[in-house]
């Protein structure tokens, strides 16, 4: 028998998001032994520049095996060490999001809590900043993760932003007010703050100057806390640079309204070290730093991690060559899915960031409904074994949106995704739009997490 917590579905992994994650384990395409088997591209993976990593490891043997000074340092990175972490790690981190920044602003790594990942880190601040109950305000569409990530052990709401396509989903004083509402009197939630994602994902695109003014003069209106997590902050690949909100704190020097914000920050996307579980809260209030510090302990990065990525970050002359390189890569793979899919009839929201396309295929639609958007969106997993993630699951406010990740398969696998989706889309014009049954057992599951797409589907669970 399972508690309460464990057993309830706010976990969020019924939505299509995860759904398509495990339908693709138990049948991953493979060029040779199965051809026809499920693409991925519903995973935000960056693999495009791993040959590098590789190349620097080949290189520098004596730190893959522990060694400094031609002796081994093993026993002293193999025995405890506390929850601070390594000092000339948190000194290489900061110093590589300063780079990321344009060194516009000094990051102390004194105010550096260290974090297995971005997962941790974003629950971690959950768990220091509000009660269960308490709600965080989030623009959609935002990453299907958070309802996981914030919700589940905290017990803390998230309240959409309702963005639109309008105007490029950018966020906007009246949707902030409307969600700031709608918590209060209609939900009878406490505000504790306003999470956003920069560079978004879902969306590819970085906040803008304006948008970030918006949110500060906001959250200082209400004296509650802005998030950012900037887990793709360099990830930009084309203009307008990214621009974190320490930028604009520092610019307009608001110290004192400084203690509540929190940055939130990973090596998973920019790097692709996503198995090695670096990720970090920066924050210039020291009572987050400290209650943030005690509750790492509950997931640590490893010593042996911290020290091999201090020394990659520590060369300043790789890691310039990586970023400069890892951009052009990344540029060059966005223009690649977004011309393959134009071709086909298939247009995308305009991106400068990330690691995905916002695509738009309403056009498909049998119904501007979004059960229309979850049958087109297990035609295209069933149909064709391709994995995305319909905008439902990212709590788009519009159907027929989707993510396509781009840097997590080579070219040849995008080849054949390209291809499956022309044929796709071919067939679907020369045929009725008859609704085929569905093929994946979980459909109750998915359905009942769609049509219940108010945050607030688990009461059972408050």
């Amino acid at each position: 028998m399972l508690s309460k917590k464990a057993s309830c579905d706010s976990h969020g992994e019924c939505s299509s998001y995860f759904v398509g994650l495990q339908e693709y384990e138990k049948n991953p395409y493979d060029a040779v032994h199965n051809p026809s088997g499920i693409i991925q591209m519903g995973l935000a993976e960056n693999q495009l520049s791993m040959d590098l990593l590789e190349s620097w490891l080949a290189k520098n043997s004596d730190v893959t095996g522990f060694k400094e000074g031609g002796g081994s340092i093993f026993k002293d990175l193999a025995l405890f060490q506390d929850y601070h972490g390594l000092p000339t790690f948190k000194k290489e981190l900061a110093e590589f999001m300063e780079e990321i920044r344009g060194k516009r602003v000094r990051m102390d790594p004194n105010k550096i809590v260290l974090t297995a990942g971005s997962t941790s880190a974003n629950e971690t601040l959950m768990f220091c900043l509000a009660e269960p109950g308490d709600a965080f305000l989030i623009p959609t569409p935002y990453y299907p993760g958070y309802d996981r990530d914030l919700k589940w052990r905290t017990g803390v709401e998230i309240v959409p932003i309702k963005c639109s396509s309008t105007n490029n989903f950018r966020i906007t004083k009246s949707a902030l007010e409307e969600a700031y509402k709608q918590a209060h009197n209609l939900l009878n939630l406490n505000v504790k703050g306003v999470l956003i994602t920069n560079p978004s994902n879902p969306l590819g695109t970085t906040t803008s100057k304006q948008e970030l003014d918006l949110l500060i003069n906001f959250c200082m209106a209400k004296s509650i806390h802005l998030i950012s997590d900037e887990i793709f902050s360099a990830t930009v690949f084309t203009s307008p640079n990214f621009i974190s909100i320490l930028d604009v704190l520092h610019q307009r020097n608001l110290q004192d309204f400084g203690n509540l914000v929190h940055v939130v920050y990973s090596l998973s996307k920019d790097l692709g070290l996503s198995g090695f579980r670096v990720g970090m809260i920066y924050s210039n209030n020291e009572m987050v730093v400290s209650a943030a510090t005690k509750m790492s302990s509950f997931g640590l990065i490893s010593s042996q991690t911290q020290h091999l990525v201090s020394n990659i970050l520590g060369d300043k002359k790789f890691m310039k060559l990586y970023m400069k390189e890892n951009a052009k890569r990344l540029k060059r793979r966005h223009e690649t899915v977004v011309s393959k899919l134009k071709m086909i009839g298939i247009q995308c929201l305009r991106s400068n960031a990330g690691l995905f396309c916002w695509v738009d295929l309403r056009h498909l639609l049998s119904s501007n409904t979004f059960e229309a958007e979850i049958v087109l969106w297990h035609k295209i997993l069933c149909d064709i074994n391709l994995s995305i993630s319909p905008g439902s699951s990212c709590h788009c406010s519009e159907p027929g949106w989707f993510r396509i990740c781009f840097a997590n398969i080579s070219d040849e696998m995008l080849n054949v995704a390209m291809q499956r989706m022309k044929v796709f889309v071919e067939t679907f014009y020369g045929h009725s739009r008859h609704e085929n049954s569905l093929c994946i057992s979980r459909k109750h599951f998915v359905l009942k997490w769609v049509f219940g797409l108010s945050p607030f589907d688990c009461r059972t669970d408050r």
